[in-house]
């Protein structure tokens, strides 16, 4: 029988799963992704095909060959938590975050009432990246920025027609390294990518004009998820619902309930100046150190030197 091989992709890295055959149950596969990934069984999210979708292995007695998953295939694996009870709920404690009871289905939703509310992720230069995980797994979690620098890498040196220097601002291979970098922001190119590689709607509320630019709209996804941009930083948007049940970050875009509730929430934003001057703050120059005044300045300074790494000063 022949070997069934099968690449695994994480937001650590990817690896080889090998020691299968198409005879082999699907039991077997969640068991050797689990020892590889360290994640529990229970709380395995894989997604597989172009572009990736969830897969649905719950029948575990089903052999590998019947699953629809071949041999040479990519799996992508994350943790996704399964839904817990509203009486085992952790709370948030101060700025340590702790996962909270969190509905990653939205079949689970109910109509209860709710609020829609910020949390607040660290300003590290990949506030976007984090804010994304958070709003697929309902925690905090800074280590997903890697694993997502390298989707967008990914994504676009394997398109280099689409991404070319006129979009990207710079060579496409030149691009993928700066990504990849743990001091490069991302922006509306990487929230494209992540819209599509994730099969959702990203919909991000604009504090500064405020208005909604929704990324992934035109792809009728069935779901969408809520970001918050001030200027500078993204923090995502989440659903407290009044019962004090359980939290609520991925709607169904069939339901533009929270569309309004957005919206409201953006002109408040504007209104009470709950965004940045992006021609106020600072921001230091990755490669030579030089401080800079203003976006502008930072502008200049890309097209004077060809640096194009910026971090924030607080």
């Amino acid at each position: 029988m022949a070997t069934f091989v099968l690449k695994v992709k994480t937001k650590s890295g990817q690896n080889l799963v090998k020691g299968l055959t198409g005879k082999d149950k699907v039991s077997q596969l969640k068991s050797k992704l689990s020892d590889l990934t360290g994640i529990p069984q229970i709380a395995l999210h894989i997604l597989g095909g172009f572009p990736p979708k969830a897969l649905d292995l719950s029948k575990e007695d089903v052999a590998l060959e019947d699953s629809g998953i071949t041999s040479g295939d990519t799996l992508i694996v994350e943790e996704k938590q399964p839904p817990v009870k509203p009486r085992q709920q952790l709370i948030e404690r101060g700025n340590n975050t702790v996962p909270r009871s969190h509905i990653i289905d939205t079949e689970t939703l109910s109509n209860s009432p709710g609020v829609l509310m910020k949390q607040i992720v660290p300003a590290d230069n990949s506030c976007l990246f984090t804010s994304v995980g958070y709003v697929l797994n309902g925690k905090v979690d800074t280590t997903c920025a890697s694993f997502m620098r390298d989707i967008i890498a990914e994504s676009v040196s394997s398109n280099p027609e689409e991404y070319s220097e006129a979009i990207l601002g710079r060579p496409n291979g030149e691009y993928c390294e700066w990504i990849k970098k743990a001091d490069s922001w991302g922006g509306a190119i990487e929230l494209a990518i992540l819209s599509w590689f994730y099969g959702l709607e990203i919909a991000v509320v604009d504090s500064i004009n405020a208005i909604i630019n929704r990324f992934g709209e035109d792809q009728h996804y069935a779901q969408r998820v809520f970001l918050m941009f001030d200027g500078i930083h993204y923090d995502p948007l989440y659903l407290e619902p009044l019962d004090g049940g359980s939290i609520q970050t991925i709607f169904p875009t069939s339901d533009d309930t929270l569309l309004i509730q957005a919206t409201e929430l953006a002109r408040e934003a504007k209104s009470s100046r709950q965004y940045t001057d992006v021609q106020k703050f600072t921001l230091k120059c990755m490669v030579c150190n030089v401080m800079l005044n203003g976006q502008l300045a930072a502008q200049q300074h890309a097209k004077d030197t060809g640096h194009m790494n910026f971090g924030e000063v607080a």
